[in-house]
């Protein structure tokens, strides 16, 4: 038989309010009462019902955790990650697939019917409008790795995709690549468009010939597979930068099904730096989100907009780093000539 309420406040000698007040966050209750409860619920191995303590506090501690690409192995990663985080803060995630959904207020309803006490939308995929719809709604909300946006009142953590898409184009300048190309993500996400026109700025500043832009239809390997196609077609392109690791696996793997060596013949830089990027049979080079660092820090937001909903909503972005691999040339040995010295005038 399971432990109940009644047999703690038996056991500790205290009425079964008390027992309710001691489990119940932020109840006033004496530290020698609390003291007596849980001693006796941990002789009796009780453990308080999360349902029970819902209906007390009209808290649930559910967190809706909301995506639309289970395709990419990323996203495996991202939800370890999230789910570790929030059972870390006594939260229980409640896993959504809106990959055909279309209309955020449909999603609205559905999480209201599960009295879901906040809600983080992880992906770049949906637009501003499903976290926005969220936050009209009442419910607080997060949007992790989206895009911020100044008239839409939502909490934001990622990162400036314009600026890794700068650095994608300083990584392959710097290694002496002059005829580029990009197979980015779906056209229609954020994340693509500011990837793409960050490498657009810089790269022509830089005076890359940027030869071709390319949009992969998902970011899945059999996207990066086809849309790589066109480009192995021509014979001027040195190197592919691709805006998801998984998209630049399928398409390095296209790359080898033709004969072409990577990196002596055509060099391919990622974005992401998923796990499978490491693997020896790609050694991907890539530029690395720091996504364990924006899901803490979009845990941490969500529960403090969960206890206080009308905080102030926040931008948090994330600065992006280089992952040095072998599918690209090496950069350039450093000049060994020694300084010449300066000669006295006057």
């Amino acid at each position: 038989m399971a432990v109940t309420l009644k047999d703690v406040a038996e056991r500790a000698g205290v009425s079964k309010s008390a027992v309710s007040r001691t489990f119940t966050e932020g109840a006033s209750v004496s530290a020698e009462m609390r003291r007596k409860v849980l001693a006796a619920a941990k002789e009796l191995g009780y453990r308080p019902s999360l349902i029970a303590s819902s209906l007390t506090t009209k808290r649930t501690k559910l967190i809706g955790l909301v995506a639309n690409n289970f395709q990419n192995p990323i996203f495996l990663e991202v939800f370890n990650q999230f789910t570790a985080r929030l059972q870390d803060r006594d939260y229980r995630p409640l896993l959504v697939n809106l990959t055909h959904e279309t209309d955020p207020r449909r999603s609205v309803d559905m999480l209201n019917r599960y009295s879901v006490d906040g809600v983080i939308v992880a992906t770049s995929t949906l637009p501003v409008s499903f976290a926005a719809a969220f936050h009209a709604a009442g419910i607080p909300v997060v949007h992790a790795f989206g895009k911020f946006d100044a008239e839409e009142k939502v909490n934001v953590v990622g990162i400036d995709n314009a600026r890794s898409g700068a650095m994608a184009a300083e990584t392959l300048h710097a290694r002496g690549y002059r005829t580029v190309a990009v197979l980015a993500g779906p056209a229609t996400a954020t994340s693509t468009q500011d990837r793409v026109a960050g490498f657009r700025a810089r790269g022509t500043a830089l005076g890359l010939e940027i030869a071709e832009v390319r949009y992969a239809e998902n970011y899945a390997y059999a996207a990066g597979l086809e849309a790589v196609q066109p480009l192995l077609d021509r014979d001027d392109i040195e190197a592919i930068f691709c805006g998801d690791d998984l998209i630049c696996i399928g398409a390095m793997d296209a790359s080898r099904q033709r004969g072409i060596a990577i990196p002596e013949q055509l060099g391919f830089l990622g974005h992401n730096d998923m796990t499978m990027a490491a693997w020896d049979g790609y050694a991907l080079t890539t530029v690395r989100q720091p996504t364990r660092e924006i899901i803490l820090s979009a845990v941490e937001l969500i529960i403090a907009a969960v206890g206080d909903p009308d905080r102030i909503a926040e931008s948090r972005l994330f600065p992006c780093t280089i992952v040095e691999r072998n599918s690209l040339r090496p950069l350039p040995a450093p000049s060994s000539e020694p300084a010449q010295p300066e000669m006295a005038t006057g």
